[in-house]
């Protein structure tokens, strides 16, 4: 069982009390001299729990920041490996641009640029540089839409993008709510299967600007583990550090929002990213 140090130093304040009003029940006086020494004894000790705590969440920390820095250094040699080979294949002559060699090497540098943008995004998040900015929630959308489209191609997916209200405007990191949104696209990607569909919907609500990405994964098993670092991932493909969706709800609650998945069954599911609506565009220009 694990304790916070709160705990540690209420638990040695319990002794001390306990001690004290048991000296008082069989009658065994203290003096000044005895309790200032239980107290120091005490002190030692809370000061001790506190330093052991410190170190082993030190040690802790250490040990996940080596393992975080080496699933990336391995994620980044495999694409930079595949998109090397897909490369040398065109350069050959052999196959063209065109065909399935060229969709890999485009799917190995966009892998590329994603695993850069995700640890961007969470260097920023980790410093607290976040850069709030009024942003038209059409040409947000718009921008996005261009760029996963790339995605979608590669993955012989395709993107149906809806219509979006040229009023709506949100408050947010531009940048960092890129990354959330394009990491919930390229999963949706991901786990749709060949020649099915990918859905980025928005919607409001009162006060509320939601962004929806639906896909066709087939539903999932379990919702629990998803958002947390290293989870679960969804079927046999198991590409990617499993970080993705912790960075992207982190980078949500930047700009004080949150993403929620709904599983539907036999189907696929479907990711919301909810944040607060900002004024709208027209009330502004009024």
């Amino acid at each position: 069982m694990s304790f916070t140090v709160a705990q540690v130093v209420h638990y040695y304040g319990d002794i001390c009390q306990a001690i004290t009003e048991l000296a008082i029940e069989r009658k065994a006086p203290i003096s000044a001299e005895d309790f200032h020494t239980l107290n120091r004894c005490l002190d030692t000790g809370i000061a001790e729990a506190v330093t052991e705590y410190g170190r082993l969440q030190k040690e802790a920390n250490g040990r996940e920041e080596v393992l975080r820095l080496g699933q990336l250094a391995h994620e980044l040699r495999n694409q930079v490996h595949t998109a090397l080979l897909s490369l040398e294949a065109l350069q050959s002559g052999t196959v063209g641009i065109g065909g399935s060699t060229g969709a890999v090497l485009t799917r190995s540098v966009v892998g590329l640029r994603d695993l850069i943008d995700s640890a961007l995004a969470e260097v920023r998040l980790e410093a607290g540089r976040h850069q709030p900015a009024r942003v038209s929630l059409r040409g947000f959308v718009g921008e996005i839409a261009m760029a996963a489209q790339l995605h979608a191609d590669s993955r012989k997916v395709q993107l149906v993008v809806d219509s979006v209200d040229p009023a709506l405007v949100i408050n947010v990191d531009p940048q960092l709510l890129t990354s959330a949104l394009m990491n919930l696209l390229h999963n949706a990607f991901k786990y749709t299967h060949i020649a099915g569909r990918v859905v980025l919907k928005t919607r409001t609500e009162p006060g509320r600007i939601l962004i929806e990405v639906e896909d066709e994964c087939g539903g999932l098993p379990d919702t629990d583990n998803l958002f947390r670092s290293f989870g679960d991932r969804r079927s046999r493909d198991r590409s990617g550090l499993g970080l993705g969706l912790s960075i992207s709800r982190r980078a949500v609650a930047a700009s004080g929002g949150e993403i929620r998945a709904l599983s539907l069954p036999g189907k696929g599911c479907v990711f919301t990213i909810d944040l607060p609506a900002g004024a709208a565009l027209g009330s502004v220009l009024d």
